[in-house]
């Protein structure tokens, strides 16, 4: 047998393996993805103030109209984006006291809802003009230093959550530490959701948590919806982040690509799967949810079964969506203490940023160039030190906008990178890991 055809039929034998499981294996299968992605999920609307079970209602719904526009073909989850956090952080930031900022959440709803249509505008133009002369406008020494910035404008808020309780945030983070390093199976991919459950424990044994919002939840009812509301401000805010999160889906084809054997970038196509996240994005917003994304918990999954059946992730998505209907289960975890949530998000923050540099690795950026020294350098500069001093508001006409530091980071880095001569990159090229997920041609 050829290496092409080996390569293929390893995706094949997962898929009919699965197949030939039967029922209650399938189904245990797709709650253990349910529960991969399950800490992770429900921690971005804890930090945001979102409702669980609007996320989890749509994590479900978005997977399965992912699905949908990808012919079933790719064993994808969708699951909450923290690459959003400072987004929302930017439009709605929570009051003094810590509650949700009810008022202005719906206006960075609307922000992701326009960053989903971004997506599919991409999409489009993929399929229009083709993937290697779009992905010229966002190379790695762009969008690595944008996901940088990400990660270091919320690091600020993980040490203030962390601070409430250092015993707690220290537990919280140790627990994450020693699973994903020195942990063997299940364990390994679920060390987030474990760090929370062991320092919950110990905050529970310590007196530390109010059990108030679970009583004054009904134990069924669906989950609350909410219609996005825009402003120009917060679309613009939010928007650009659509950019990095764009490279991080790509990524994430490519890693699962590699994982099941099958090249997804090419079948059902690039253009598909990013249409399919989008959508699902702008879906979630729609309803009041946060952004969506392909989830890197999942794939890991995938490594670990060797099932790479997509029905699996269809039958966890199904799981999510039946959980949103116990409110009384979103109000255990909004239980759990803040100083826990700047535990786990010391990690989380800083991995945004570990993926950023890793980005800018894998894909080989030449910093003795100058052009992309000073690309990453204003993109740095401007991110982080707009952000500290609240962005930059100005007036047209009757209109007020607010550029948060990341908003202009985005639009600066991609002016510079298309004004500024020398802009080699090829998308696909030896110097970027998009290539190794091209396991065979067609």
């Amino acid at each position: 047998m050829s290496e092409k055809k080996k390569k293929s039929a390893i995706g094949e034998v997962g898929i009919y393996n699965a197949r030939q499981l039967g029922v209650p294996k399938m189904l245990i299968l797709g709650i253990q993805h349910t529960f991969a992605m399950f800490g992770a999920t429900v921690l971005v609307p804890i930090l945001t103030g979102l409702s669980v079970s609007t996320t989890l209602l749509m994590a479900g719904l978005g997977t399965l109209l992912f699905h949908l526009v990808t012919k079933g073909k790719v064993p994808a989850f969708l699951g909450s984006s923290f690459a959003f956090l400072g987004g929302y952080s930017a439009v709605a930031p929570r009051l003094a006291d810590g509650a949700a900022n009810t008022e202005l959440l719906p206006y960075a709803c609307g922000g992701v809802l326009v960053a989903g249509l971004v997506y599919v505008l991409m999409s489009g133009l993929i399929t229009a003009f083709g993937i290697r002369k779009i992905m010229r406008f966002f190379p790695p020494v762009v969008t690595g230093p944008i996901i940088i910035s990400i990660g270091l404008i919320l690091a600020p808020t993980a040490i203030s959550n962390a601070s409430q309780n250092w015993l707690l945030a220290g537990i919280a983070l140790a627990v994450i530490i020693v699973c994903n390093i020195w942990g063997k199976g299940m364990v390994k991919i679920v060390p987030i959701l474990l760090g929370v459950v062991i320092s919950y424990i110990v905050a529970l044994l310590t007196n530390q948590v109010d059990f108030q919002a679970i009583s004054s939840a009904k134990a069924f009812a669906l989950a609350p919806l909410t219609l996005p509301k825009f402003s120009l401000s917060a679309i613009i805010t939010i928007m650009p982040i659509a950019l990095a999160t764009m490279m991080e889906h790509i990524g994430d084809m490519a890693a699962i690509s590699a994982t099941t054997g099958s090249n997804y970038l090419n079948d059902p196509g690039l253009h598909r799967t990013l249409l399919g996240d989008g959508l699902a994005t702008s879906l979630s917003a729609l309803g009041g949810g946060p952004a969506n994304t392909t989830y890197g918990e999942n794939t890991g999954v995938l490594a670990l079964t060797k099932v790479y059946d997509p029905v699996v992730m269809r039958i966890a998505a199904l799981v999510a969506i039946l959980l949103s209907f116990f409110p009384k289960f979103g109000a255990a975890i909004e239980t759990v203490p803040p100083a826990i949530i700047g535990g786990v998000s010391f990690m989380l923050y800083g991995m945004i940023s570990a993926i950023g540099i890793r980005n800018v690795v894998e894909n080989k950026v030449d910093f003795t160039q100058s052009r992309n020294l000073i690309i990453a350098a204003v993109i740095l500069v401007s991110a982080l030190g707009f952000n500290s001093i609240g962005g930059i508001t100005f007036q047209m006409g009757t209109i007020t906008f607010n550029l948060s530091g990341l908003a202009i980071a985005a639009i600066v880095g991609i002016l510079l990178n298309a004004l500024i001569p020398g802009n080699d990159y090829q998308f696909g090229g030896e110097n970027n890991p998009e290539n190794s997920a091209i396991l065979y041609e067609e």
